[in-house]
């Protein structure tokens, strides 16, 4: 019998910088349109990070890209050094253009990372990489 993920929202967070979606194992973002994410505009984020799922619990990070915005991705290496319990990045993108960017990002993961054109792709895909954890 395979251990079953808990799919029910746990909690949203309304942040400045977008809407935060936080389930027992994986995070949904979906950042405001024009926002330029980096380290410091992601503190309240990282710091929500941390109080939910700590340095233990395995989480999975989604990023719903329903809005076009700037994202520096040398904020992964920072990020990733305070959750050794991230198991995956997902991105979820909508156009050719944002699929192209969310590609050029993967090159700063040292995770699993994989792109998706529906929400529903990238929540079955971190369901597979918290179970076989």
């Amino acid at each position: 019998m395979s251990p079953k993920i808990n799919k029910q929202l746990i909690q949203k967070h309304e942040l400045d910088i977008g809407d935060v979606y936080f389930y027992e194992n994986y995070i949904i973002t979906e950042i405001k349109e024009g926002v330029v994410v980096n380290f410091e505009k992601a503190a309240e984020l990282l710091r929500l990070g941390k109080e939910y799922y700590g340095n233990k619990i395995p989480f999975v990070y989604i990023s719903n890209r329903v809005h076009s915005y700037s994202f520096e991705p040398t904020t992964h290496f920072k990020s990733t050094e305070l959750f050794p319990n991230l198991k995956g990045y997902a991105v979820v993108t909508y156009n050719a253009i944002n699929n192209k960017i969310a590609e050029l990002e993967q090159a700063f993961l040292n995770k699993p990372a994989n792109i998706f054109h529906s929400l529903d792709e990238a929540i079955a895909w971190a369901e597979k990489l918290i179970i076989r954890d």
